[in-house]
């Protein structure tokens, strides 16, 4: 990652308020002992968005991230009390079309492949609601949530698509397999609470306390010897990727063939 990409902060106690020119969505700061803060945030501050713009930077956030080695841990987490804030495309009609499917096809393949592909351990830190992608936050190594905090796949069911973009394989390994279906299959909210019970959360804490938590174990882990910290986030990752490089395309096909049917119908 350029220097153009990140500004770096002097210790891993102070708050990130730098933000990425490249990046109009994300925003990423550096700590002292690599520990990278990425934010998720609407361009002005304000709860995160799947949007046109959003949808593909992430994708690009996480493999100029992944490339920059002096990465050593990733917090991933949201501006505003939120994770991500539902979605907001500017033609919600037009991703209904070749093109359009075509498009969040390649974006959704890259979006998570290349979190994935991030090799140092990262650590989701919720606050609040997660209702589209918390298969990011299930994807994670660590995830620290709020009291508050509700995921929720809303993108998919409600809208009368299959559940898919990774989530039919990321929600059933993180929450086990008759819970992940039955929360993809109903479009329910899961309660922080509820997401502890099944293993899908690792701590539930007060809002305030989750950054600085997650904090905490960031800097416990980058002082890890580098191949140690590396290469246990590509071992633990092995599996979900092996399931991933199986019914990713699967899943995307059969999601591209429901939203053309939907387009069909107007």
């Amino acid at each position: 990652m350029s220097n153009q990409l990140i500004e770096d902060v002097a210790s891993s106690d102070v708050e990130a308020t730098s933000t990425s020119p490249d990046f109009q969505t994300i925003r990423l700061d550096r700590h002292a002992n690599g520990v990278l803060l990425v934010t998720l945030h609407d361009g002005d501050g304000g709860p995160f968005k799947i949007t046109d713009v959003s949808h593909r930077e992430l994708g690009e956030a996480f493999a100029a991230i992944g490339a920059d080695r002096a990465n050593k841990v990733v917090i991933l987490t949201g501006a505003a009390n939120a994770f991500i804030d539902g979605a907001a495309f500017s033609d919600p009609a037009a991703l209904t079309t070749p093109g359009g499917v075509r498009r969040l096809a390649q974006e959704g393949t890259r979006l998570i492949r290349n979190f994935l592909d991030i090799e140092v351990p990262v650590i989701a830190a919720v606050i609040g609601v997660a209702n589209v992608h918390a298969d990011l936050a299930f994807a994670s190594d660590i995830v620290i949530a709020s009291h508050n905090a509700v995921f929720q796949d809303v993108a998919h069911i409600a809208g009368g698509l299959p559940p898919s973009d990774g989530a039919h394989v990321i929600w059933l390994e993180a929450l086990g397999h008759l819970a992940g279906k039955r929360y993809l299959v109903t479009a329910e909210p899961l309660a922080a609470s509820e997401a502890i019970r099944l293993g899908g959360v690792n701590e539930v804490l007060a809002s305030d306390a989750v950054l600085p938590r997650a904090i905490e174990l960031a800097d416990q882990l980058a002082a890890l010897p580098e191949l140690t910290r590396r290469y246990s986030r590509v071992l633990l990752t092995q599996r979900l990727k092996a399931r991933l490089q199986e019914d990713l395309g699967w899943g995307f096909a059969l999601e591209s063939v429901a939203a053309l049917a939907i387009g069909a119908e107007r």
